[in-house]
């Protein structure tokens, strides 16, 4: 059996180019959200191949129950000290709700801001059809798009739940159709996000340009997830395609917890930690 290639061992610097390379021969793209200098150093010295800085800070940073409140100058701040730790990996910024959606002007300007101030790779932006005259102002611009189907979250009002997308025939052939229209107006990729395994791997079969999935199955071409529910920081979100790969909560209650009693018994500082 073929031993799976690993970018690692070749790419010092991940592009779109190399995000297409990767596609092309069968690589597996590997991404992860971040919103802190020290975690999105960690991520990049791992050799994390795409890093989004995702509106899900409005969940994980903020405490806020939806993406939705997050604003503008937030989401620069964030990207801003991602940029500063990563030199490897490609950075992607999502676009956060009411700076892009039914005006394609607004969401120049917001793209623009994004990429000058935190000096990030590309933006990300939800939707198909509706956001496609948007998609192609923003490429006009030089800056690269990626884009988001499925489920949404910055259109969770109007679902009205976080379900599986795209399970009807009508809603899955939108899907496709809008994954087309992506592909057609520039987009670099496209993330995939909760809609039926077999619906992500046609997607992915019929267009050329990497398919990442969160909650879309293995027949996409990378996977993301969201850093602090795969690292336990966060307990209460365990939806099925989350793999928790530690218990950051537990043991950093554990350290606290002991931190504490050393400082309430006077056994810290020790004489070796006092000048």
């Amino acid at each position: 059996m073929q031993q799976a290639k690993d970018s690692r061992q070749y790419y010092t610097k991940i592009t779109t180019h190399v995000l297409q390379e990767m596609k092309l021969k069968g690589e597996k793209i590997a991404m992860l959200t971040a919103y802190d200098y020290s975690m999105a150093k960690i991520l990049d010295e791992s050799g994390i191949d795409m890093v989004l800085v995702g509106d899900s800070a409005s969940n994980v940073m903020a405490g806020h129950k939806t993406t939705l409140p997050i604003t503008l100058d937030e989401m620069i701040y964030h990207a801003s000290s991602v940029t500063r730790a990563v030199s490897r990996a490609l950075i992607v910024v999502d676009l956060p709700f009411g700076t892009y959606q039914g005006n394609s002007i607004e969401a120049l300007h917001s793209a623009i801001r994004i990429m000058k101030e935190s000096g990030a790779n590309a933006i990300k932006i939800e939707g198909g059809e509706e956001v496609v005259g948007s998609v192609k102002r923003i490429l006009s611009a030089g800056i690269p798009v990626m884009g988001h189907l499925g489920l949404t979250p910055q259109s969770i009002h109007k679902f009205g739940t976080y379900v599986v997308r795209a399970t009807e025939h009508d809603e899955a052939e939108k899907l496709v159709k809008d994954a087309h229209l992506l592909e057609e107006a520039g987009c670099f990729g496209i993330v995939l996000e909760k809609i039926p395994a077999d619906l992500a791997g046609r997607v992915t079969a019929e267009v050329k340009i990497p398919c990442i999935g969160i909650g879309a199955g293995s027949k996409v071409d990378g996977q993301v997830l969201v850093l602090h529910d795969m690292l336990g920081i966060t307990t209460k979100f365990s939806p099925r395609f989350l793999r928790r790969y530690h218990n950051l909560s537990e043991e950093i209650k554990g350290s606290v917890s002991a931190y504490i009693d050393d400082v309430k018994s006077s056994s810290f500082p020790n004489e070796r930690e006092q000048y």
